[in-house]
């Protein structure tokens, strides 16, 4: 198998043969020598050889860990594509004339043919340490955040000080001495997944969103190719931060970096897996290449303040701030999904102003925005803002509950680990999967549900759970993972794996996850259908929903591991209140009805209006003849605790006729300060018919008609409510062929049928007095209590570009009724803003209480 794989020096041979033959293309350079006397080479690869350290370029590293040879592979095929299809590719002819590649195929020649010829599992270069054992982890061996360590023979020692060794003084040199690079990707193995770059900061930084798209938008060229979803993590509070690496010196020197962890093992069988992955690869590294002068100074310059500016049940105004140009246009995008690809896939807009207004979209739904400038001249494109992430507000009759899982009831089962399996609850992590030392693990996910009403009515809901790390998912497209609610009556004890994993089903939960769409650093969901709603909505009733995910069950002969490990959000090493697993859950109450009868019944006419009697049509002269009728809408429950969320006028004729003809009656709401005269009728000012027209012929039968309000109907009955107005209603008739002596007459007991449900309208007052202090090596908030018996609790929001507009505008902090919180990995050295919102149980949300964050500030 190995065989199928370059040695070093047939690497060298295809690199000055490349250059051979694409002489005007490719210039092989020599940028530093090993320990055992090999060649570090980079591939220069530019359509101007000559000016190419003139134009933007991306620096690509490969196999820096000997037995990651992925890196090594998939240059050297890389290489070869793009001097192949330099003039027939549009998206490559483009590149190569604004931007140059700089390829070093291996950056550990050493390591990488130890690994080949004697131990495949060596990691690192191959000089000797002080005491007499081998190698540096190169990885570990730049300036940025170096950690000098004791144990010399570990995989991960870094040397006696940063840049000890020469493949990492090789780069740094090359690196120090081109700042025309701006992107770098350094290529190893394993676990397909993308790890952009870090400050050591557990805050979002400007040019996050630009890591994290770039690596989303390589991710769909994957997934294009083979199916292949890779994950996407820049690490997270409390796990620790790989010190010491080359892709935070590259990212110090301002270049967007990232490593590619390519595959489900180091080595491969070539054929069946090391090709996918190259083939998956190299579009997206086109892609990456696109991109190059995107961030370079020729580029526009990113947009300022980008917020949200307005938003409701079905629209969001998003605002930033740009210099006027007329060369300059906006791009925006949308998803609903977290850290997803900015391209022709998720562009919602275009626009010419510093706004946009994103319409018609799903209720009580996370929505993440960003927005970048192009250059209508150039076509060049400006790094982006940071993502805005957005709620949009509910309907009427709508409610949220976001419902993290219960300490005592989430963990893991594990099949011969029984006797610790209680251990494994509210600690750390979960697993799902099998592998040998675990057996089968199945994953447990309690909720308490006993903040929904009992009469909720769930109308969608969403299962999250963030994964942590994918590495001990070894085998190639094998396995898929279920998430399923469980009957609670098949099982006694949740942290018993017999009766976990023997536990009936009540159904399994939206679509399987299959293997090569596992992913790290990317919130999973699973989404409920009509049907599984209803199963959820039936353990209201219990208080509370188990939910159990699980994968495969057995390993093939000779493999170890296919497990899953997924963040719990508590414990040691879990990542706190923002990684916990969730339910997202949109529900309605069952609705009340009340009938209210009309207090005024009139026929107006041009004659006269005659009180008591309700009729419609066309007189003997063919004149219409209106009839009139309003309601008291006293009679309704206090508008500041409920919400109409149906209405329809109920009314039946009396008379009908033998003789057909075309006469249609309209209802129409209309604003009359009483019954008047019948011009005031006549020339009244519409407001909104009501329903649809009810034919003549409709009332043979004399049914009752149901006129029912639609939207905005409904609104302005909700508007008269509140503001204590009766109803007024006109019955008009209509006709195209000149109608006369044709009145129909209504039934007195018309009424008007209102569903309503409680629920608060308006939001609680925002919190007084929030400070900011300093406690614990922590920032500390607190604030004045709201006495409000509405007062469901306080919701704490971080942003570190702008003043958070509404609660989902940041990084959670806290949630609760506490009038204080900590900051637990806050950066005292860095400026951002912190938000309190106050809630109820709908949730209607304060407006909020900013503070700015300014470091230079004693606290």
């Amino acid at each position: 198998m190995k065989n199928q794989y370059k040695s070093y020096q047939e690497s060298l041979d295809f690199l000055y043969e490349m250059q051979k033959r694409y002489g005007e293309l490719i210039a092989i350079e020599k940028i530093g020598t090993t320990y055992e006397g090999r060649d570090i080479v980079l591939a220069k690869i530019s359509k101007d050889l000559k000016k190419a350290d003139e134009k933007p370029a991306l620096l690509y590293t490969g196999t820096i860990h000997a037995r990651e040879w992925i890196g090594h592979e998939l240059a050297l095929a890389f290489i070869e594509h793009v001097a192949q299809n330099q003039d027939v590719d549009p998206i490559l002819e483009k590149a190569f004339e604004e931007s140059t590649l700089y390829m070093v195929p291996c950056l550990n020649p050493d390591g990488y043919e130890y690994s080949r010829k004697h131990f495949s599992f060596w990691r690192k270069n191959r000089r000797p340490n002080h005491d007499g054992t081998i190698g540096v982890d190169l990885n570990r061996n730049f300036s940025i955040g170096f950690v000098k360590q004791k144990d010399t023979s570990s995989n991960v020692y870094g040397g006696e000080e940063p840049f000890s060794e020469a493949e990492t003084r090789a780069i740094k040199e090359f690196v120090d001495s081109h700042p025309n690079i701006t992107i770098a990707l350094d290529y190893h193995s394993q676990g397909n997944v993308f790890f952009p770059a870090h400050k050591f900061k557990h805050e979002a930084e400007i040019d996050g969103t630009d890591m994290n798209t770039l690596c989303a938008n390589m991710n769909d060229e994957i997934e294009k190719v083979t199916g292949r979803k890779y994950g996407i993590h820049r690490g997270k509070p409390p796990a620790h931060l790989i010190s010491g690496s080359g892709r935070e010196y590259y990212y110090s020197k301002g270049i967007i970096a990232a490593v590619v962890e390519v595959g489900t093992k180091n080595i491969p069988d070539y054929m069946k897996s090391m090709s996918g992955s190259i083939h998956e690869n190299i579009p997206a590294l086109i892609h990456a290449f696109s991109e190059v002068v995107n961030y370079s100074k020729a580029a526009p310059v990113r947009v300022e303040n980008f917020t949200v500016e307005s938003r409701d049940a079905n629209n969001v105004k998003l605002v930033w701030d740009y210099e006027k140009r007329d060369d300059i246009f906006f791009e925006v995008y949308r998803s609903t999904k977290d850290k997803d690809a900015c391209n022709t896939r998720t562009k919602v807009g275009v626009s010419g102003e510093n706004c946009f207004e994103d319409r018609d979209l799903e209720s009580s739904t996370n929505y993440h925005y960003t927005v970048r400038a192009v250059n209508k001249q150039t076509g060049l494109k400006s790094p982006l803002a940071p993502v805005v992430k957005v709620r949009t507000g509910l309907e009427d009759d709508e409610f949220f509950k976001l419902i993290f899982a219960t300490k005592s009831g989430t963990g893991y089962v594990g099949e011969y680990t029984k006797e610790q399996n209680r251990s494994h609850f509210g600690l750390n992590s979960l697993f799902a999967g099998v592998n040998k030392s675990k057996g089968v693990c199945d994953a447990v996910i309690s909720y308490d549900l006993s903040s929904l009403p009992d009469n909720a009515v769930i109308k969608s809901a969403r299962f999250y759970i963030y994964p942590m790390n994918r590495v001990a998912a070894k085998i190639e497209k094998y396995g898929e993972w279920n998430l399923s609610l469980l009957d609670q009556t098949s099982f006694s004890e949740v942290t018993d794996f017999d009766e976990i994993e023997n536990a009936h089903a009540k159904g399994v939960i939206g679509r399987a996850v299959k293997s090569n769409k596992l992913t790290q650093g990317i919130w999973n969901f699973w989404e409920f259908s009509s049907h599984e709603c209803e199963l959820l909505q039936e353990e209201i009733a219990n208080k509370q929903a188990v939910f159990r995910l699980d994968g495969p069950k057995k390993l093939p002969e000779g493999e170890d591991s296919q497990m899953m490990q997924f963040d719990i959000g508590y414990g040691k090493f879990g990542g706190g209140i923002h990684y916990r697993p969730m339910l997202d859950i949109k529900y309605t109450l069952k609705d009340e009805t009340i009938h209210l009868p009309a207090q005024t019944l009139s026929t107006i006419s041009q004659q006269s209006v005659e009180e008591g009697a309700l009729q419609s049509g066309f007189d003997d002269t063919g004149a219409k003849v209106y009839g009139y009728l309003d309601f008291d809408l006293s009679r309704l429950p206090d508008p500041d605790t409920t919400m109409i969320t149906q209405c329809a006028l109920r009314i039946r004729n009396k008379n009908s006729f033998k003789k057909r003809s075309d006469v249609r009656f309209y209802v129409e709401l209309v604003e009359l300060d009483e019954v008047g005269t019948y011009d005031d009728i006549k020339n009244r000012e519409k407001i909104e018919y009501i329903g649809y027209e009810v034919a003549e012929s409709d009332l043979v039968r004399k049914e009752y008609q149901y006129f029912k309000f639609d939207t905005l109907s409904r609104k302005v009955l909700d508007q008269l409510h509140q503001e204590g107005k009766r109803l007024k209603l006109v019955i008009k008739p209509t006709s195209a062929l000149g109608i006369k002596n044709r009145v129909n007459k209504w039934e007195e007991d018309v009424e008007l049928v209102v569903h309503y449900i409680p629920k608060r309208r308006k939001a609680l007052p925002p919190v007084q007095n929030l400070k900011i202090s300093k406690e614990k090596k922590m920032i500390k908030l607190s604030w004045d209590k709201i006495d409000d018996k509405a007062l469901a609790g306080y919701y704490v929001v971080r942003n570190s570009f702008h003043p958070p507009r509404h609660f989902m505008d940041g990084v959670k902090l806290y949630g609760g009724k506490d009038n204080w919180t900590y900051d637990n990995f806050a950066s005292f050295d860095k400026e951002k803003y912190y938000t309190v919102f106050t809630y109820d149980d709908v949730p209607n949300f304060s407006e909020p209480a900013t503070l700015r964050y300014d470091p230079l500030e004693k606290y």
